[in-house]
């Protein structure tokens, strides 16, 4: 299909993907339009990766926006929202408007109102749902990318709810499902009542093979021979190979300690295949990466870069994944190893991609455990760029020849498995469910089976009454927790098994169960507010019960032990060793922690309270101006699991300090500190310096140190001293005017010369004011201050 034959997008729509190369559709794009994708129909895309997904989206919400309508595009990472926003920001040179949102789960968002296309991660379409964004109710297309990962434990609920949710508001619009090739594609389109496109059509040519000995052998039968010399691991040859091409590779393992420790053998290769030219780049970009953090792992990975590799996991800070998926983009890096959080939908293609591990550690196996097909074709698909690549492979590494036939039997010839909703599970379905009641989705406990009835759950489902009775389960546990209320008549209560006795008539029983369906519920407003602030309803009960309990002002540790034991904190585990050092911790602060601590003989109770007071000390090592090298190199964990902590710990004490609000609490002030002091990483004596624009947690201590207390004091204080400690003019008369000072100008001044510890780091409390005072080039460096 040529593009002029398509009708009914925007005018100047053709002639901008005519000038991104595009003059005809892939077939599984034009198959989708003659299915109804440009009509306003319901479609389920599930196309390999590469084989033209988001223009089928794209087709899709421009057609609608044509008509007068507004689309929703919802991807699983907030990574993928940037990357579709820029992408989608092109159209604005016809007139198409784009915005996108990912955090804050209390905001409506109310400018995206006048959006056309609108670009937000499922649990923030979640969040605005529950605080009941108007505007939500004018969507006439919702795409949902990477819709498999309603097969994910953790976050697939999420999405399911929210899909049925905003087809409850609008019931004409369309719903647009893009997926991997998974093997129940046809129940997945048969619950959103969809048209199903189902291919393993790709642009180039995928060939996945097993590499095993000296050779390589593919799915088609033929063979590569791809010698490993000497005392070289397979990977390294594989990799050698396909650069000496021109081809790039993607090494997926399944640790963050293989990733790195892969990136640097890995390097040793990359290094003999690099220009002169991108030797220099390489340098530079290995300089923004060490800016970005001063810690181990910053400089590890910067270290691999100037080889032309690096890695990349989930310890790794949002810049560096940037930095390092851009340059891998580019082909500037030549070899990233990574664990499968890469393949989770980023756009990074590479000639060749080699599945190192196919096994990980599972917990629930009680050891290693091979990954599922789906994962791994998800990683195979990352082989080949239309375009740049002639081809693409996929590799899986055998040590043997059985083995190398059990991998072509598991993986090469295997279907993906089928995509199973988690939804009843109870820690998904008590958030779920409180948020339903909450936002006046369901109003009875009748209506609220009926919603959920709407699921894919409910769809799949073949246990009767499974979901009834978990939802029951859940019930119960909200109203003991004063987050719904009640309302039972006498017939329910029989329902419920009160009935004098056992000789009740099948018509009786029947109006029983009516009534039980017609009991009210209803939000309190303790519920409304956990809902708003999208917390786990237990995450809410721990916190209100810590407090509650808490006879005298809560410390910092305290609350960030008390927020770390929540489901909403990926606490810190405990290595080996550890119980008996932070046993020793809580004896000797135990009097600081909230809430009623399990015995040490209940061992895993006890072993989950330690772990959450390790993560609540780090937390304190923090607000107490720990460098964050230090703290990285002591949990022994990455900077990127440092300010996912961080933000976290922010997150939840805010909604703890409104929670505090909710129930009278006489703590909310502790909470609050708590909380500005984990969101700038300084002590207490620092908290109003840090307010001020361009200040943060290292520059606040040395101008404190220097006698500068408090902002009113920058608005008096000698101009040669504050020069002196933030060293630089301009970073001085920014933070100068920020703090009010009615001539901030250093025009003339000398600095005072008074010794200040500490080198500058240029870190700061964000925005406009941070960007300005990093114009210096003595203060480029950037540290966790500036998150």
């Amino acid at each position: 299909m040529n593009l002029e034959e398509l009708t009914g997008l925007p005018p100047g729509a053709t002639d901008h993907f005519r000038g991104e190369g595009i003059e005809e559709l892939y077939p599984p794009q034009a198959e989708a339009v003659e299915a109804g994708a440009t009509d306003g129909e319901n479609l389920v895309a599930a196309v390999p990766t590469a084989s033209g997904k988001t223009m089928i989206a794209a087709l899709s919400m421009l057609s609608v926006i044509q008509r007068g309508g507004k689309a929703l595009y919802i991807v699983p990472l907030r990574a993928l929202a940037s990357e579709k926003k820029e992408e989608f920001e092109a159209y604005e040179e016809f007139g198409v408007t784009v915005g996108v949102t990912t955090g804050n789960y209390e905001s409506t968002d109310d400018w995206l109102a006048t959006k056309d296309i609108i670009v937000a991660t499922s649990e923030k379409v979640d969040s605005l749902v529950r605080n009941g964004a108007d505007w939500l109710s004018e969507l006439t297309c919702v795409v949902s990318d990477e819709v498999h990962l309603i097969d994910d434990r953790n976050r697939g609920p999420t999405l399911e709810v929210t899909l049925a949710k905003l087809r409850r508001l609008n019931p004409g619009m369309q719903v647009v499902a893009l997926s991997a090739t998974v093997g129940n594609a046809d129940e997945i389109a048969d619950w959103l009542d969809a048209a199903l496109v189902d291919t393993d059509w790709r642009p180039i040519d995928l060939q996945m093979g097993v590499h095993y000995g000296n050779a390589l052998n593919f799915d088609d039968g033929s063979t590569r021979e791809v010698p490993v010399e000497g005392s070289e691991k397979q990977e390294a040859a594989l990799v050698r190979d396909i650069l000496r091409e021109g081809g790039s590779s993607l090494v997926f393992v399944n640790s963050r300690r293989n990733a790195e420790g892969a990136a640097k053998r890995l390097g040793q290769v990359s290094s003999r295949e690099i220009t002169e030219d991108e030797r220099a780049e390489l340098a530079d970009l290995a300089d923004e990466i060490r800016d970005d953090s001063d810690t181990e792992t910053s400089a590890d990975l910067a270290d691999c870069v100037e080889r032309g590799a690096a890695f990349h996991h989930a310890g790794l800070s949002s810049t560096q994944r940037s930095l390092v998926e851009d340059a891998f983009r580019d082909r500037l890096l030549k070899v990233i190893s990574a664990t499968p959080t890469l393949a989770a939908g980023v756009n990074t293609p590479a000639r060749r991609v080699i599945v190192r591990d196919w096994r990980r550690f599972d917990p629930s196996a009680g050891g290693m455990a091979p990954l599922d097909v789906l994962e791994v074709h998800q990683m195979m698909g990352r082989a080949g760029r239309p375009g740049l690549d002639p081809y693409g492979e996929a590799v899986l590494l055998a040590k043997s020849h059985d083995e190398s036939e059990e991998l072509f039997d598991r993986y090469i010839w295997a279907d993906p498995e089928p995509v199973r909703s988690k939804l009843a599970a109870e820690p998904a379905l008590r958030t779920h469910v409180l948020a339903t009641i909450a936002s006046g989705f369901a109003r009875t406990r009748g209506g609220l089976l009926e919603f959920l009835e709407a699921t894919l759950y409910a769809s799949q489902s073949s246990e009767a009454g499974r979901l009834e009775s978990v939802t029951d389960d859940v019930l119960d546990y909200l109203e003991r927790n004063d987050f719904i209320e009640r309302e039972r008549d006498s017939s329910s209560d029989e329902a419920d098994g009160s009935d004098d006795g056992p000789f009740t008539s099948a018509a009786d029983l029947a109006e029983q169960q009516a009534a039980k369906r017609e009991e009210t519920l209803e939000a309190t407003s303790l519920g409304h507010s956990v809902s708003r602030l999208y917390l786990d309803p237990m995450s809410a009960a721990e916190i209100v019960h810590g407090l509650e309990r808490a006879d005298e002002r809560p410390t910092a540790l305290g609350l960030y032990q008390l927020v770390s034991r929540t489901p909403d904190m990926y606490e810190l585990y405990l290595r080996s060793g550890e119980d008996e050092k932070f046993g020793e911790l809580f004896y000797e602060r135990q009097t600081e922690l909230l809430g009623d601590a399990p015995s040490e003989y209940e061992e895993d109770r006890f072993e989950d309270w330690l772990a959450a007071l390790k993560t609540g000390k780090l937390l304190e090592d923090w607000a107490e101006e720990t460098e964050e090298e230090t703290i990285t190199d002591r949990y022994k964990i990455g900077p990127g699991d440092l300010r996912g902590k961080v933000d976290t710990a922010e997150w939840l004490l805010g909604a703890a300090e409104s929670l505090a609000a909710e129930i009278d609490s006489e703590w909310t002030v502790a909470v609050r500190e708590a909380r500005a002091r984990v969101e700038h990483g300084v002590g207490e004596e620092l908290l109003e310096l840090v307010s001020v624009g361009g200040v943060g947690r290292k520059r606040a201590r040395r101008l404190y140190d220097a006698g500068i207390e408090e902002p009113a004091d920058l608005r008096t204080a000698d101009k040669g001293v504050v020069l002196s400690v933030l060293k630089g003019e301009k970073t001085a008369e920014n933070i100068l005017e920020n703090a009010g000072r009615e001539d901030p100008s250093m025009d003339g001044v000398e600095p005072a010369g008074i010794d200040v510890d500490g080198a500058d780091t240029g870190d700061s409390n964000g925005g406009d004011e941070a960007a300005a005072a990093r114009t210096e080039s003595d203060d480029s460096q950037s540290s966790l201050g500036d998150f």
